[in-house]
C-alpha cells in the first residue's frame, strides 16, 4: 500500500519522534497538536524533545517532509493517521481517556473513506473498539470497511540511545484482518520488525503486560531492599550475585520510587479494567503500594541518617541531585524525586537541587530552580541525596567532600566509591 502522507496527532514524547522517523524515510508527515506553543516552537525549528535533535527537525521541515499545525483539516488527505496523545490517570487512579476522546472526535470531523487510523496511546483492553471506533463511525462509515482501524502500542524509551524508535519491534492489532494488514504495511516502511497480533485487545494487553511486568518486579526488588536493609545486607551486591545465573533470573534494581509516563500509570489501566470484569488484581496492586511508598521510605531513612549525626531533618541543608524520573532526560512526569522534595520541604528542610536537564520545578507546591554545583556549595550541605543518576555529575568529587551522601541509585557502587559518609539505599 502506498503511503502518500502520514498524519500524527499529538507531538509529544511519542508523536514527534514517530513523525521524524517517517519523514526521515521520505514520507510526508503532518503533525497536529492543540498546543500552540509546541507548534510555534516546531515551526521555528526548535525541538522540546531531547530525543529529537533540532538539526533533524530543521532538515525535516526544510525538506517539506514535516509540517506542524493546529489544523486537523490538514489530515483530510492523509493515507494514515496515528493518534499519540497522553493517557494519564484520574484523581481516583482510574484511566483518563479524555485526550483520546478529544483527538478522535477531531479526526472524525475530517475523516473520509479509505485511511487507516492507528491508536498508539496506552489504553485498557477494549478501548480501541469501545471508544475510538464508535466516534469514528458516527458519520455513517464503518470501521474495517470504509476506513481501517488498529492499535499499535508505543514502546519508546526516552533517553535510550541504544534502541532508537525504528529499531524497537512494533506490535500491531487491527479490528479486522485488513486493518491489521494495512497497519503492518504502514509501519514496515520505517520499523525494522513489525509483529501482527490477533486483535486490538491483544495489542492493548501487550503494552500493559510489558509495563506491569516491570512495575511488579520493581515493587518486588524495592520490598527486598527495605527488607535487606533491616537485615544489614547490601541488596545491590545480592542482585549482582544473582545476576551471574545465566538463566531463570533477570536483574531489577531498587530506587526512590517509580516514575515516567508508563510504569506508574499502565498497571492501573489493567487493574481498572479487571475490576470491571469482577477480578481483583491483588498482586499488581500490592506492587503499586510498595512502589508508591518508596519516597516516604527514602525521607525516613534520610531523617534517621541525619539523626545519627545529631541533626534534625527540620532545618538541615539538603542538596538533591536530580529531579528527572530517570538518568539523562529532562522528564519529570511522575518523578519520585518530586514526591521526596515535597516531603522534605514540608518537613522544614532547606532544600535545593541540581539537575543538568531540568532548569526549574513548579509542581507539587514546589518552586525551585536548579543550582549550579561548586565545592563551596557542596561543603555547606548537611546531606546530598542522589535521586537521579545523571551521567554528567562528578560523584567522586561530591563524595570526597566528606558530606553525608545518601545514594538511592547505586551510582556510587557502580563507580566503586566507598567511604563512611556514603550510604546506599
Amino acid at each position: 500500500m502506498a503511503l502518500s502522507k502520514l498524519g500524527v496527532v499529538g507531538l509529544g514524547y511519542v508523536g514527534l519522534p514517530l513523525a521524524m522517523e517517517f519523514s526521515r524515510a521520505g514520507i510526508p508527515v503532518v503533525g497536529v497538536d492543540v498546543d500552540d506553543r509546541k507548534i510555534r516552537s516546531l515551526q521555528k525549528g526548535e525541538s522540546y524533545i531531547g530525543d529529537v535533535p533540532a538539526i533533524d527537525l530543521k532538515m525535516a521541515t526544510d525538506s517539506g517532509l514535516f509540517q506542524a499545525t493546529t489544523d486537523f483539516g490538514e489530515l483530510r488527505d492523509a493515507t494514515a493517521i496515528s493518534i499519540c496523545v497522553p493517557t494519564p490517570l484520574g484523581k481516583s487512579q482510574d484511566p483518563d481517556v479524555s485526550f483520546v476522546v478529544s483527538a478522535t472526535e477531531q479526526v472524525a470531523d475530517i475523516l473520509v473513506r479509505g485511511p487507516t487510523v492507528i491508536l498508539e496511546s496506552t489504553v485498557y483492553p477494549g478501548a480501541t473498539e469501545e471508544i475510538v471506533a464508535p466516534i469514528l463511525e458516527r458519520g455513517g462509515m464503518k470501521a474495517g470497511k470504509d476506513f481501517f482501524l488498529a492499535f499499535s502500542p508505543e514502546r519508546i524509551d526516552p533517553g535510550n540511545t541504544e534502541y532508537p524508535p525504528a529499531s524497537i519491534p512494533k506490535i500491531v492489532g487491527g479490528i479486522n484482518e485488513e486493518s491489521t494488514e494495512r497497519a503492518v504495511d504502514i509501519y514496515s516502511k520505517v520499523f525494522a520488525r513489525v509483529t501482527p497480533v490477533g486483535s486490538t485487545r491483544e495489542a492493548e494487553m501487550t503494552k500493559l503486560l510489558e509495563n506491569t511486568f516491570r512495575a511488579v518486579n520493581i515493587g518486588l526488588v524495592n520490598e527486598l531492599a527495605i527488607m535487606a536493609h533491616g537485615m544489614g545486607i547490601d541488596i545491590w551486591k545480592v542482585i549482582d550475585a544473582a545476576a551471574t545465573k545465566p538463566f531463570g533470573f533477570m536483574p531489577f534494581y531498587p530506587g526512590p520510587g517509580w516514575g515516567g509516563h508508563c510504569i506508574p500509570v499502565d498497571p492501573f489501566y489493567l487493574t481498572w479494567r479487571a475490576r470491571i470484569d469482577g477480578f481483583e488484581s491483588g498482586f499488581i496492586e500490592q506492587a503499586a503500594r510498595v512502589n508508591g511508598k518508596m519516597p516516604a521510605y527514602v525521607v525516613d531513612r534520610l531523617s534517621k541518617l541525619l539523626n545519627e549525626r545529631g541533626l534534625p531533618l527540620k532545618g538541615s541543608k539538603v542538596l538533591m541531585l536530580g529531579v528527572a524520573y530517570k538518568r539523562d532526560v529532562g522528564d519529570v512526569r511522575e518523578s519520585p524525586a518530586l514526591d521526596i522534595a515535597e516531603r522534605l520541604v514540608e518537613s522544614g528542610s532547606e532544600l535545593i537541587y541540581h539537575d543538568p536537564h531540568v532548569e526549574t520545578v513548579s509542581e507539587k507546591g514546589l518552586d525551585l530552580s536548579s543550582t549550579p554545583l561548586s565545592p563551596g556549595l557542596i561543603s555547606e550541605q548537611d546531606c546530598i541525596l542522589i535521586t537521579t543518576d545523571h551521567a554528567d555529575v562528578d560523584y567522586r568529587a561530591i563524595c570526597d567532600s566528606g558530606v553525608l551522601v545518601f545514594d538511592t541509585r547505586n551510582v556510587t557502587g557502580r563507580l566503586g566509591i566507598e567511604g563512611p559518609n556514603v550510604i546506599k539505599l
